[in-house]
C-alpha cells in the first residue's frame, strides 16, 4: 500500500466499520425511519452538546445547509478569507442560497481578528446586505482555536445578533489537542458541522448539529439540495464506529505529524516549523531545486504527496504508521541528497 499523505480523506474504513455496515438495521431515512441513522444523530448531538443532529453526505453539504439555515437570499455571512466554506465549496452559499460572503483575513494561528469581524458587520443601510452569520473553522489548516478566543468571539456574535456556525470538519482533532470534550469547543455556536470521513475514517458523511428547530429546517434544506437518503443506515453504522472507536486514536496522528515535521526539518532544501504543528497537518516549502522533482521522486518510492511549487501539506491519519513516517522522511532526504 502506498503511503498517502495528501489528506485524511483517503482513509479506508476499519474492519469494525465494515462489519457494522454489513449488519446495519436500516429503514427509509427521509421518513425518519432508519434506526441506525437516528442512533448516529442522537449520539453526535449528545457529544457536541446540541439538541439534535442531521446526517448529511459531506462536510460541504453540512456547511451549506448550516449557512442556509441562518441566512436568506440577499443576506451576508462573514468568514475567513482562507476558510473552507468560502474558498473550497464551489461558492455554494452564493450560487444556491443567494447569500453574499464577506471575508476577513485569517491569522497564522487560524483566528479571525475580532475587531475585523466587528468592523465587517453591516449597519442598517438599504445599500448593504444584512449580516446574519459568522463562520469559524476549527481546526484551520491544522491549527486549534483557543478556548478563550472562542468565548470572546461567541460573545461578540451574540452582542451583534449574529448566528455562529462552526465548520468543525476536524473538531475532534482540536478537542484531542486541548484535551477537552468536543462540546466545550462549540458551546457558543448555533450550528456545527463535523466530518466523519476525515480523521475518523468513516467512508462517507458528516453531521450538522444545532437546536431542534434549526435541524428541522435543515432537513428541509437537505431535501431541497437533493441530500435526502433512504437506507442510509449502512453508512451511518460506520459513523457510529467513527464516534465511538476512532477519536481516541487521533493523538497517534498528531504524534506522527510532529515526528514527520521534525524529520523534514533536518532535510536540506525543506523549510518547516515543527513548533507550528498542532494536530495532524504539516506544511512545508521546497527550495527551487527540489520543487520540480519532489512529487515524482516521492511517488516512485511509494509516498504520495500533494504537488505544487508553493506551500505543501502533508496529513497523517488512520493507516499511516510511525514506520511510514520514517519512510517518508527517508525518501525526502534521498531526494535532497540527489538534487541539491
Amino acid at each position: 500500500m502506498p503511503i498517502d499523505l495528501r489528506s485524511d480523506t483517503v482513509t479506508l474504513p476499519s474492519p469494525e466499520m465494515r462489519e457494522a455496515m454489513a449488519s446495519a438495521v436500516v429503514g427509509d431515512d427521509v421518513y425518519g425511519e432508519d434506526p441506525t441513522v437516528n442512533e448516529l444523530e442522537a449520539l453526535g448531538a449528545t457529544m457536541l452538546g446540541k439538541e439534535a443532529a442531521l446526517f448529511v453526505s459531506s462536510g460541504t453539504q453540512g456547511n451549506l445547509i448550516g449557512v442556509m439555515c441562518h441566512c436568506g437570499r440577499g443576506d451576508e455571512y462573514i468568514a475567513g478569507a482562507e476558510s473552507h466554506v468560502y474558498r473550497s465549496e464551489a461558492g455554494g452559499a452564493a450560487v444556491l442560497g443567494g447569500i453574499s460572503p464577506f471575508t476577513v483575513p485569517v491569522h497564522p494561528d487560524g483566528t479571525l481578528d475580532p475587531a475585523a469581524v466587528e468592523a465587517a458587520i453591516k449597519p442598517d443601510d438599504v445599500h448593504m446586505p444584512i449580516t446574519r452569520l459568522l463562520c469559524l473553522e476549527n481546526t484551520h489548516k491544522g491549527m486549534v482555536l483557543p478556548l478563550d478566543y472562542l468565548d470572546r468571539v461567541g460573545k461578540l456574535a451574540r452582542r451583534h445578533g449574529l448566528a455562529l456556525h462552526v465548520d468543525g470538519a476536524r473538531l475532534f482533532n482540536a478537542a484531542t489537542k486541548l484535551q477537552v470534550p468536543p462540546a466545550a469547543l462549540v458551546r457558543h455556536s448555533d450550528t456545527v458541522s463535523v466530518c466523519l470521513s476525515k480523521g475518523l475514517a468513516a467512508p462517507v458523511g458528516s453531521l450538522l448539529c444545532g437546536t431542534a428547530a434549526t435541524i428541522r429546517k435543515a432537513r428541509r434544506v437537505r431535501k431541497m439540495l437533493g441530500g435526502g437518503m433512504r437506507q442510509a443506515g449502512i453508512l451511518a453504522a460506520a459513523g457510529i464506529v467513527a464516534l465511538t472507536s476512532m477519536i481516541d486514536r487521533l493523538d497517534e496522528d498528531h504524534r506522527n505529524a510532529a515526528t514527520l515535521a521534525e524529520g523534514l526539518a533536518g532535510v536540506r532544501g525543506i523549510t518547516v516549523d515543527p513548533a507550528g504543528v498542532q494536530t495532524n497537518m504539516v506544511f512545508f516549502e521546497l527550495d527551487a531545486g527540489l520543487a520540480k522533482v519532489f512529487q515524482r521522486w516521492m511517488a516512485e518510492r511509494g509516498v504520495i504527496i500533494g504537488g505544487g511549487l508553493g506551500r505543501i501539506r502533508a496529513v497523517t491519519h488512520y493507516g499511516i504508521t510511525a514506520t511510514d513516517v520514517e519512510a517518508a522522511v527517508a525518501a525526502a532526504r534521498s531526494c535532497s541528497e540527489r538534487h541539491l
